[in-house]
């Protein structure tokens, strides 16, 4: 059975005309009359008395009537609904970024920037647990329309972001920085660049998360070499600043993430100057995309970076 042959009954039952119940239904009244009697053969039953002028219902007729005028009320209702919720998820603006970033950045500066122009930022939570690569997949196969992340020029991941597709904005700057736990003195329990007889236990990335390669390229390119003894591999800086804070071992951590626990002296650098690194927090996005939220929200962010410019 096909809803539009409810359509047409309803038509009918209304007008009592063949004739003027095709034309509101915008067929030829052949068409419309063979429509009725599928109708009527699909309900095996006759629903029209054919023989009264004006045409009538029969006792039949007039119970379809009242399940036919219900079957079609609610299928516009879910019809409209299904459209409602179509254009809220084409007006959201949805996002992905790291967990580090998500806990360092995003809910300190990015969500109250996004309530202060009244925005909808659908932040995509399983992205937490992705690996680097899955982030910039997300961004080319159109499963997301932002992608906050951290830049170094040796994070080949988002190199495939190229600039003619897609454009992105300098967020702020950040330094990756060697921490330790503090010993009995308030010193360094672990201090760059450590001896070939001692090399010093670290808390490690994953190879296929942002940070590692950025790691692995400043060590390769120091006059001193570290000596190093990988105690185990993270994929999250919070499980990396977990251990760090336990004591077991040094590891390199944005220093937004560790901006408040160095307050309390439990936890300082592990080494100098030369043994930072410093970092980009960059937002993508296609140059294609033509979600209106979207490009009101790019040019408002850009405004506000020229005006308030984040350090």
């Amino acid at each position: 059975m096909e809803i539009r042959w409810l359509e047409d009954f309803i038509a009918l039952a209304r007008t009592r005309h063949f004739s003027r119940a095709a034309d509101e239904q915008h067929v030829t009244q052949p068409t419309f009359s063979r429509r009725i009697k599928l109708l009527e053969d699909e309900m095996k039953v006759t629903l029209i008395d054919r023989n009264t002028l004006p045409l009538s219902l029969t006792p039949a007729g007039d119970v379809f009537l009242q399940s036919a005028e219900l079957i079609t009320r609610q299928l516009r209702d879910a019809k409209e609904r299904c459209q409602e919720i179509r254009k809220q998820e084409e007006s959201q603006v949805s996002f992905v970024t790291t967990q580090t970033l998500f806990l360092s950045f995003y809910k300190d500066w990015l969500e109250p920037f996004c309530q202060s122009i009244n925005l909808d930022m659908d932040v995509n939570m399983k992205s937490s647990s992705w690996a680097a690569a899955d982030f910039v997949n997300a961004l080319v196969e159109k499963q997301c329309d932002l992608m906050l992340c951290f830049w170094h020029p040796a994070i080949n991941f988002v190199r495939g972001l190229d600039e003619e597709n897609y454009e992105y904005l300098v967020i702020a700057q950040e330094t990756l920085v060697p921490y330790s736990a503090t010993d009995e003195d308030g010193q360094a329990k672990y201090s760059l660049p450590g001896s070939r007889r001692k090399p010093l236990p670290v808390i490690s990335y994953t190879e296929s998360t942002f940070l590692q390669p950025v790691i692995q390229h400043h060590l390769q390119r120091q006059r001193e070499v570290a000596q190093l003894q990988t105690l185990s591999e993270n994929l999250h800086s919070v499980s990396v600043k977990a251990m760090v804070k336990e004591g077991f071992g040094l590891g390199w951590l944005p220093e937004r993430l560790m901006s408040d626990n160095l307050e309390y002296g439990k936890v300082v650098q592990a080494g100098e100057k030369q043994w930072h690194i410093p970092l980009e927090i960059r937002l993508y996005k296609s140059r294609f995309n033509q979600n209106p939220n979207l490009i009101a929200f790019w040019q408002q962010l850009v405004n506000e970076l020229k005006t308030s410019p984040i350090r």
